[in-house]
């Protein structure tokens, strides 16, 4: 039997626990993640997310597992059509972050993941320091962008549950009509949620745009660490004492982000659409159509 464990593929440690891994290893192809195991998908050819294969080490031909919706009512969770699809750009696109981020809350981790081609939205670094001590990314609007993001398909609990980690940002509905998604079943996404930061997203003062984020924590602490006295004073010498002493003290997060904003104020706007109100009833798939005609094979073909 195949060993489709977190640890198994490479895929353990979540950045919470490890934060100089931020933003951690996502999924690569379509994936069920249930308890720490992560069961491959195949995609079937224009249909809905739920008609797709789980792939199972069970006898029969190669895809020909059961059907999504189908494996997730026998893990006693609700089928695709009643799940809330939210784009990551930052550590949920881990399932070891995902992982911890249920567990720690007492709820199931059973989760469709799937790799989607997104245009129009950037990846920066938000304008804060969270409370396990790393930088975290942080989309904006960039219609030039055309990238390849993680979708997780989340039940009611598990959005509450995220929701109560991203104390820094609030969740927004993006339209597939203004930012195209396509899945790898050709289906372009109605739409999906993702996470805006309140505090922005920090400038590169050499360039003026945002400053790249969801790439190597070390290398981008490294980095802020070398352009400021100030962090070195506070942070440094270097990116371990700064994960060290940010994890250690709010105080000294606060401090840091107030640097942050004093060398090169954050872009304050996104361009992304408005968080929802609070109060409202997040969206599911069922409730968001395909935004369109199914996509062709190439412009489905994942791209850095």
């Amino acid at each position: 039997m195949t060993d489709r464990s977190l640890a198994a593929l490479g895929l353990g440690g979540a950045p919470a626990e490890l934060p100089l891994t931020y933003p951690g290893r996502p999924v690569t192809e379509p994936a069920l993640l249930t308890g720490d195991r992560l069961l491959p998908l195949r995609p079937a050819e224009g249909r809905r997310l739920g008609d797709w294969r789980v792939v199972t080490d069970g006898p029969g031909p190669p895809g020909g597992g059961p059907r999504l919706d189908d494996a997730l009512r026998a893990l006693g969770g609700p089928p695709a059509g009643r799940r809330h699809p939210v784009l990551a750009v930052g550590s949920n696109a881990s399932p070891a972050q995902l992982h911890h981020k249920l567990t720690g809350r007492g709820l199931p981790t059973s989760v469709p993941m799937v790799p989607v081609r997104v245009r129009g939205v950037g990846v920066g670094c938000s304008g804060h320091i969270g409370r396990h001590g790393y930088v975290a990314a942080a989309p904006y609007a960039d219609p030039a962008a055309d990238r390849v993001l993680v979708v997780s398909w989340l039940d009611g609990e598990q959005l509450a549950a995220v929701d109560a980690t991203e104390l820094n940002y609030r969740r927004a509905l993006l339209p597939g009509t203004g930012f195209p998604m396509s899945m790898p079943s050709g289906e372009r996404l109605g739409g999906a949620y993702v996470y805006v930061s309140v505090h922005g997203v920090l400038v590169d003062p050499a360039t003026g745009l945002p400053l790249p984020g969801g790439g190597d924590q070390h290398a981008l602490l490294h980095g802020l660490l070398a352009a400021s006295a100030e962090l070195r004073a506070l942070l440094g010498p270097d990116p371990a004492s700064w994960v060290a002493r940010a994890r250690a003290d709010e105080a000294v997060r606060t401090e840091g982000r107030r640097i942050l904003h004093s060398q090169d104020p954050p872009l304050s706007a996104s361009g992304l659409p408005a968080p929802e109100e609070a109060g409202a009833a997040p969206r599911r798939y069922d409730e968001l159509p395909p935004a369109g005609p199914p996509a062709t094979a190439s412009s489905r073909l994942p791209r850095a």
